[in-house]
């Protein structure tokens, strides 16, 4: 089948979303897909493009003039479909529904090209109340015309387990994993007993509300206002960016309360070598622990799942049906009390799975199979 994977923005080489993107189309065409990646982006010389694959096939040069037609022209996209007997459209949401999405995916409809789009996060809306107005603006944009955009498709892909999304039926996969660039964790466990070794915990995100990092942060901080010395020390290792104003607002007065910035580790945006070298220095990682308070109770999300291709194990608040029985995971409350840091100590003192049996429980979770779901699903 001939594919356009639709992408309403550009990519950045350490984004996560941006690899994402990359390795789902890998899995199409380890499926024996002929894929083209159409995307948004600025030219050598600053102008705006849009691209398929490395070649330009619209140039809306430079100033205000050039950002707005960029967002309001969908013709190059569509003459390429017809050019190039495109069958299949799959776009990813960027919460941008609008007259003129809706015009495009009228078109699409009457030529006879099938289209889904994927939703990464559903619901979404309350995501957006911390934000600056312009996205909050857009986000009002959205909700007037999603409605109307969603039923031109033939489904809506789908994390959650919703049947209907905006009108529209769901394609109901998992956040897949590429196996090929996710390295077997290396850390040599050691028990937490008469003599224990210090406990390393790791999260990896940019850092927003709903990935609840201040849960465990107080947690740490409850569980060093009456440790023992008989139990372990134990060290919170943040990996990604954390906004100034979170940074400001959230973690630094619990740091003073708590007296504990010597146990938390802020290491900023880490990739490849840089990143696996702070994964095996610890022993159990940190997934979303808040996602309650963007409205989500289910949702299956990528970190889950690179957690688990890495062999590590980890915590999280919501439900997620492939890991929610598994023995590597321990599940938290979906609320706003503190991680009970103990409970981690005592589920690590027992542990005794190896990287390498972890990572195959999740071998079903390529991205090879995930995306070839939404094909066998197509109307």
């Amino acid at each position: 089948m001939k594919i356009l994977f639709l992408v309403y923005h550009g990519f950045s080489e350490h984004s996560g979303i941006s690899k994402k993107i990359h390795y789902q189309v890998k899995g199409l065409r380890e499926n024996g897909h002929e894929v083209h990646l159409c995307y948004y982006d600025f030219s050598p010389e600053g102008h705006r493009c849009r691209y398929v694959d490395n070649d330009v096939i619209a140039d809306y040069g430079t100033g205000m003039m050039a950002g707005l037609w960029q967002r309001l022209d969908y013709s190059a996209v569509y003459q390429y479909c017809l050019a190039h007997h495109i069958e299949f459209v799959y776009a990813r949401c960027f919460q941008n529904a609008n007259p003129v999405l809706i015009c495009f995916f009228k078109k699409l409809k009457k030529a006879g090209i099938h289209a889904v789009t994927e939703i990464p996060t559903y619901p979404y809306d309350t995501e957006f109340k911390n934000f600056e107005w312009k996205m909050r603006l857009g986000l009002k944009v959205d909700q007037l015309f999603r409605n109307s955009l969603y039923p031109l498709m033939d489904a809506v892909v789908t994390f959650s387990d919703a049947t209907e999304i905006f009108g529209q039926r769901t394609i109901r996969i998992s956040n897949g994993v590429d196996f090929d660039s996710i390295p077997l964790h290396n850390h040599q466990l050691s028990a937490l007993s008469a003599q224990p070794s210090p406990l390393h915990l790791i999260g990896v995100a940019e850092v927003h509300p709903w990935h609840g990092f201040d849960r465990v942060i107080a947690g740490i901080g409850e569980y060093y206002s009456q440790k023992s010395d008989q139990q372990p020390d134990v060290c919170f290792h943040i990996v990604g960016g954390v906004h100034p104003n979170h940074m400001n607002d959230v973690f630094k007065p619990l740091l003073d309360k708590y007296r504990i910035q010597d146990r938390i580790f802020f290491h900023g945006q880490l990739f490849g070598d840089a990143l696996t070298d702070v994964f095996n220095q610890c022993q159990f990682a940190i997934g979303s622990l808040g996602r309650h308070r963007s409205g989500i109770t289910i949702i299956k999300t990528l970190k889950n799942r690179e957690y688990a291709t890495r062999g590590i194990p980890f915590i999280y608040s919501e439900q997620d049906s492939d890991f929610d029985s598994q023995p590597y995971v321990l599940k938290a409350p979906a609320d706003e009390s503190p991680i009970v840091i103990q409970k981690i100590v005592d589920f690590m003192v027992h542990f005794t799975m190896q990287p390498a049996d972890i990572r195959k429980t999740v071998e079903h979770l390529s991205w090879r199979i995930q995306m070839q779901k939404v094909i066998d699903q197509l109307s």
